[in-house]
């Protein structure tokens, strides 16, 4: 006689009478039930008779018996039992943090989430402090009762003083993974040795999840989520001031090595009070997590002179199409070209870029029009999100950019705001003529050699279309260029020119991110860095998800001695785009932190490792290195 015989309503099991099924898991089942002597006695008997719940079950009721406020205790058991072996909880009314974040697809409340957090950590400090790591922790181990949390389910649990590194042969039955993937911790997965910083990282999987209202590792295959454990980064979470200082504690709790986790509980509780003060408003602001996309340049197939401008050109639109929006955060036109080509790597761009999707396009022309083929791919993967065909005539490319743009927004599912909707109303060109010339500027804007040309360009388009505020934002970009690059006799005329652009972008589109970005450093060249500084920070506090707004808050911050802020700037930015260049080297000189100066320089720039060199009294290798810079600029 098997378990399901004798699993029914008034079945009586050891000294106890089943009443009702309330859960069931791939290996036992949750029953309420009564003491057959004493029925007022209430209990949740969890029993089951598969091998793999067997081993669990003796596990469970072989650990030390933990008497705390956040843990369900256990308070009989049988693991012999012929039938059907069990153990007997308290019965308790409520239900799992998992049937809570299903009824907050936008986030739980942020005090529910405060004081969720606080009994979960608390339950593992105590069962740490016994010696016990949980290793199964997920949002259906969880219960939450009106008067606090439980945490459930102990029976993958091994005690710290347990031979660790048996961990690895444990993860096995038959073939299975034992656990659940999203929730397990990279040493989990690669068989490293376990102990209670595994339970951190499940812990801030399960903040993300209450703050975000979705899942965090879940894929579509149990090898799609191990690999999003181990290698991938959890996307960055905005809104209020009280989320982003929640999101510092996700990563950090989320952190690949343990080395780089919170150490204990009792760590990662304290930095959750921390982020707890750091909230805003009465009200938490809606909580999003931010879509990561890559647009890679556009392959025109076969080349074709008349048409290779697009390449970049229409995919730098799309990228500044879509870097508007508050909810996305999509990487620069320089970082996708070096994965340019006809068979993108997105193991390594997904790696490189730290992106959720990647958009790539093929172009053909066909006399006057022009075949397009696009798709969206999942990042690793390659799954096909979303893919596009249609025909345009070449007079038309706004229209093609519009059409792609709000089909990527839907595929995605990306949540829009009112300004959001707003910015993709917005700067519309008046003629088709006025957007050729601005996208064939866009491709020679992007290097100081050709930046003459692109001037040309963009004041071409101007001619068309006066109004198009992204073409005066991108021509003060270029005379800034100039002015900074060329003759330099003539750099303040230059940047009269520039400021003159800026101001008439900023006049057609007051919420127009480019030219904000780009007028910040211009004002910063003038010398007027607080009023750069009060501009940007103003518009931080509204669009919160903008890597590029944030690179130029570091340069502003350290111009107006604000050391400390202007870093705090630089790590918000790589948290939202590891790659986003900024100039916080700088700011790590002046705070004597040579080491990150450093590491945080860009590779071809090599000023701040020649600096500590010469600080260290090593001049000869830098006099050399620039002997070596010279000729080469020389070409010698």
């Amino acid at each position: 006689m098997n378990s399901e015989d004798i699993l029914h309503e008034g079945a009586r099991i050891g000294n106890y009478v089943l009443d009702r099924r309330i859960g069931e898991g791939p290996f036992s089942q949750v029953w309420k039930a009564k003491h057959h002597e004493r029925p007022e006695h209430v209990v949740a008997v969890k029993l089951g008779s598969d091998p793999t719940f067997r081993r669990q079950l003796a596990r469970e009721a072989g650990l030390p018996d933990i008497r705390h406020p956040n843990i369900v205790p256990i308070l009989d058991s049988d693991t012999r039992f012929a039938d059907s072996p069990y153990i007997v909880m308290p019965y308790l009314p409520g239900g799992s943090l998992a049937d809570l974040i299903v009824r907050h697809p936008q986030g739980l409340p942020e005090e529910r989430i405060d004081r969720l957090l606080g009994d979960i950590l608390a339950g593992l400090a105590e069962a740490h402090r016994r010696g016990i790591v949980h290793r199964d922790l997920k949002p259906s181990n969880v219960f939450v009762t009106s008067y606090g949390v439980k945490l459930l389910d102990f029976g993958l649990a091994r005690q710290v003083a347990d031979d660790l590194a048996a961990t690895a042969p444990d993860l096995t039955v038959a073939g299975q993974l034992v656990g659940t993937p999203a929730y397990m911790a990279p040493e989990q997965l690669d068989g490293s040795v376990v102990d209670v910083r595994a339970d951190l990282f499940a812990a801030g999987v399960l903040l993300f999840e209450m703050v975000a209202g979705r899942s965090l590792f879940a894929a579509a295959s149990p090898i799609a989520t191990m690999h999003a454990v181990l290698y991938e980064r959890p996307p960055a979470l905005t809104g209020s001031a009280g989320v982003e200082a929640l999101d510092r504690v996700v990563r950090r709790a989320l952190e690949k090595k343990p080395a780089d986790r919170y150490q204990s509980a009792t760590e990662m509780a304290a930095a959750a009070r921390v982020a707890d003060g750091a909230h805003d408003t009465v009200q938490m602001a809606r909580a999003v997590a931010v879509t990561r996309l890559v647009v890679l340049p556009f392959r025109v197939v076969p080349p074709d002179p008349d048409t290779d401008f697009l390449a970049i050109g229409l995919a730098d639109a799309l990228t500044a199409s879509l870097s508007g929006l508050d909810s996305m955060v999509v990487r620069s036109p320089l970082a996708a070209a070096r994965f340019a080509g006809p068979a993108p790597d997105l193991e390594a761009i997904a790696t490189t870029l730290d992106v959720d999707a990647v958009l790539t396009a093929t172009l053909m022309r066909a006399g006057d029009q022009l075949r397009v083929s696009a798709q969206l791919l999942e990042a690793p993967t390659g799954t096909v999100t979303w893919s596009h065909r249609s025909q345009t005539g070449i007079g038309d490319l706004f229209a093609l950019q519009d059409e792609l743009t709000r089909q990527i927004v839907d595929s995605l599912s990306v949540p829009l705001s009112r300004s959001d909707e707003q910015a993709l109303k917005r700067d519309v060109p008046a003629s088709a003529r006025a957007y050729e010339f601005y996208l064939r500027a866009t491709q020679y804007g992007q290097t100081n050699e050709t930046s003459e040309l692109a001037r040309d360009l963009y004041l071409q388009c101007l001619e068309e279309d006066p109004g198009y505020a992204p073409a005066w934002a991108r021509l003060g970009r270029v005379y800034r260029r100039i002015g900074n690059w060329g003759d330099r006799a003539r750099s303040r005329e230059y940047f009269e020119k520039a400021e003159s652009a800026f101001r008439r972008a900023l006049e057609l589109n007051p919420d127009l991110s480019l030219a904000h970005h780009l007028y910040a450093y211009l004002e910063l060249d003038l010398g007027r860095a607080q009023e750069a500084m009060i501009r940007l920070l103003e518009r931080a506090t509204r669009h919160r998800a903008d890597p590029e707004l944030l690179a130029g808050l570091v340069h502003a911050l350290r111009y107006c001695g604000l050391l400390d802020a202007s870093v705090a700037a630089f790590e918000k930015a790589q948290r939202l785009d590891p790659n986003v260049v900024t100039s916080v080297c700088h700011t790590f000189w002046m705070l004597g932190d040579t080491r990150r100066a450093v590491e945080t320089e860009r590779p071809e720039d090599q000023l701040m490792g020649m600096l500590a060199a010469v600080r260290d009294d090593q001049t000869a290798p830098v006099i050399a290195e620039l002997k070596r810079l010279e000729a080469q600029a020389r070409g010698t």
